[in-house]
């Protein structure tokens, strides 16, 4: 194939008329040319890090919607499904990526179980974790959650790393407002990017030691606004919803990122060439030997992706992907007994209880911790929806029956429930709700739906159901979103003001991100790394 048009050169940061050629797949020549063009030829855009699961379609339907938008190449860590199913979940992300031209490179897990404090459906070892980093797809150790242990020196997670360092493979990092000389002791073990700043300070600091910082502008955590001023190397979703990757995906970050103040160049580098170059990608540059990845859109400032190509074939043209689509089936992963009303009251012999309760910061993964003087009613501990104070719940879905209590502030309900089948990163079954009767339903009908998201307000059920592992939907991602807004206008009559309620309430069971959260086996403290009681001495 042949292709001419103004060439965006992210190695010499110019832009000039040129003619490339193309064969096999690859970039065979580039040649400046004396014309004049109109449209602008960039690199195919990279996604250095994003969890496929968080956008609740399969990997083949992901590509669907994200390849209009130039999207070419994603690096995605798996740990959602491999902390439900392991390495069979692992390889139902393979197979159903290798369905389509999206080139999706793989990271393999690091932290499955992501911690002890949790119960989940597999494990995931060093010596699996070193099977896994042999394939060719694999381009990295994905994100080091369990950063306590790299500072412990836990045994099984710097085995991990090694496995990594033999295969030269990079080691991704999670390090959520670490610092000083934890920080240094956690990046000399060989850890080389983080996604996880959220003030300037921190983004400030990873660099000045060497870390490649990754900007992050997901669906529930919008940090890119914030940190722009402080650089980094990377732009990155991790999680994005389908409602929001209909809107655009890496071209509307770019786009945000150059109303943020950075330059439209320097944008196109951290999704193209710096992704390719820390990843070892045969991609994110045009040039003789690449592959032949590339996106055509009008100008830089209003990046409208007109076509798109992958390996010199095109892929989708205005907005329109031209390949078929058929994601693969899986069965139930639930194991769980019907729940009663009984089964979320947390008992008590005092007129009053003094309890902590989990802090809701709106856009952010990271909470804060509170504490309310609750009323006591026929031995049971009362919420206070006067004052937003609302029962949190996490059920245990893989065969133990656990379930864990709590309390919330910042959802809003007035009445009902909410629950799902995502909670990062174990994925049992996570529920808040006014009342435990309506908690209970909403449990117990989530799990006849095979998992998903779902509402309940007077009597009546919403949900999206969710069947590939209680994750992902194998329906179009314009699908999705229609029953996902539908839902989220339920939640909002409800009372609840997030922006993002169900993302947002993922997030209440991940362990790693600090303060107060909540697993099957109790509240956690993320700073302190341990569990708390519930009620306050």
């Amino acid at each position: 194939m042949k292709i001419k048009g103004n060439l965006l050169n992210v190695i010499t940061e110019d832009i000039y008329p040129a003619e490339i050629s193309a064969e096999n797949g690859l970039i065979k020549c580039v040649k400046a040319v004396k014309e004049e063009f109109k449209d602008l030829i960039l690199p195919g855009f990279i996604d250095a890090h994003i969890h496929i699961e968080s956008s609740m379609l399969t990997p083949s339907r992901f590509a669907e919607v994200v390849v209009p938008h130039g999207t070419t190449a994603i690096v995605a860590d798996p740990h959602e499904i491999a902390n439900v199913m392991g390495l069979a979940g692992i390889d139902y992300m393979m197979k159903d990526a290798a369905s389509v031209p999206l080139k999706v490179y793989f990271t393999a897990p690091s932290c499955v179980p992501a911690t002890v404090f949790e119960t989940s459906g597999a494990i995931v070892d060093s010596e699996e974790i070193d099977r896994l980093l042999e394939m060719d797809d694999v381009v990295a150790l994905g994100e080091m959650m369990n950063f306590p242990g790299v500072l412990s020196e836990d045994e099984e997670v710097l085995a991990k790393i090694a496995a990594a360092k033999r295969h030269r493979k990079p080691v991704d990092g999670h390090a959520p407002l670490l610092s000083g000389d934890d920080l240094c002791k956690y990046i000399s073990a060989g850890i080389s990017t983080d996604h996880e700043c959220t003030i300037k300070e921190e983004v400030i600091e990873k660099r000045k030691m060497g870390m490649k910082v990754m900007l992050r502008q997901g669906s529930s955590a919008k940090n890119l606004e914030d940190l722009i001023g402080a650089g980094g190397e990377f732009i990155v979703s991790d999680d994005k919803h389908p409602e929001d990757l209909l809107n655009g995906h890496i071209d509307q970050m770019i786009r945000e990122a150059t109303e943020y103040g950075l330059d439209p160049m320097k944008a196109v580098k951290m999704v193209t060439i710096n992704p390719a170059t820390h990843y070892n990608l045969n991609n994110g540059f045009i040039g003789p030997g690449r592959a032949a990845d590339m996106v055509v859109v009008d100008d830089l400032e209003k990046l409208n992706v007109k076509k798109v190509i992958i390996n010199g074939e095109v892929v989708a043209q205005n907005g329109n992907s031209f390949f078929p689509v058929k994601p693969l089936k899986l069965g139930t992963t639930f194991k769980l007994t019907p729940k009663t009303p009984e089964d979320f009251e947390i008992p008590s012999e005092d007129v009053t209880k003094k309890v902590r309760v989990i802090k809701v910061n709106e856009g952010q993964l990271i909470t804060g911790e509170t504490e309310a003087e609750l009323m006591v009613a026929h031995g049971k501990i009362m919420s206070d929806l006067n004052n937003d104070i609302l029962k949190i719940s996490v059920v245990e879905r893989y065969g133990h029956n656990r379930i864990s209590n709590g309390f919330v502030h910042g959802f809003g309900l007035k009445d009902g429930a909410i629950a799902s089948s995502v909670a990062h990163d174990s994925h049992n079954i996570i529920v808040v709700g006014t009342n435990t009767q309506d908690m209970a339903d909403s449990v117990n009908r989530l799990v006849e739906n095979g998992g998903g998201l779902l509402a309940l307000s007077n009597g009546n059920f919403s949900s999206l159901k969710l069947p590939i592992a209680g994750l992902m939907s194998d329906e179009r991602a314009e699908d999705v979103s229609v029953q996902l807004t539908s839902l989220l206008e339920k939640v909002k009559v409800m009372g609840c003001t997030l922006q993002s309620p169900f993302m947002t309430l993922s997030f209440m069971a991940l362990l790693v991100i600090p303060q107060l959260k909540i697993s099957d086996l109790g509240l956690f403290d993320g700073e302190k790394f341990q569990f708390v009681d519930l009620v306050k001495k």
